[in-house]
């Protein structure tokens, strides 16, 4: 399972996804809070480098950073981690719980089950 990213991480994460690649400024000028201070930000990509989620590659006197986990598999690894630990590894039961809770209408529920459909059928074109 990929590691749960703290909040700060995460915020972080969702900006280099987003840029794709960015020095630390770049992503200061990206964050809810632009007066965070530099050394906060480095620190977190530095912590997020040793998890293995951030890449750097030096440009000058500086560093350009670009995620080596895409948001994609992020979320694979995350959900399939809450489906383990709050829903005895059932998918089902994890999406059975937020059409419940998000409370969708059937319309809805449908659409939803038609892009499941849909995106199953593409990955099974592109197999083979």
């Amino acid at each position: 399972m990929t590691q749960r990213l703290t909040r700060a991480e995460e915020e972080i994460m969702l900006i280099l996804w987003r840029l794709k690649e960015a020095i630390v400024r770049d992503v200061i000028s990206n964050l809810e809070d632009q007066d965070t201070p530099y050394t906060t930000v480095s620190t977190v990509i530095r912590i997020l480098e040793k998890k293995g989620f951030v890449g750097h590659r030096a440009v000058g006197t500086t560093h350009l950073y670009y995620p080596l986990l895409s948001k994609k598999e992020y979320l694979k690894g995350y959900l399939t981690g809450i489906a383990k630990n709050y829903f005895d590894g059932s998918s089902s039961n994890l999406l059975t719980f937020y059409a419940k809770e998000s409370d969708l209408s059937v319309r809805e529920l449908r659409t939803l089950i038609e892009e499941v459909e849909s995106e199953l059928e593409k990955e099974e074109r592109n197999d083979k």
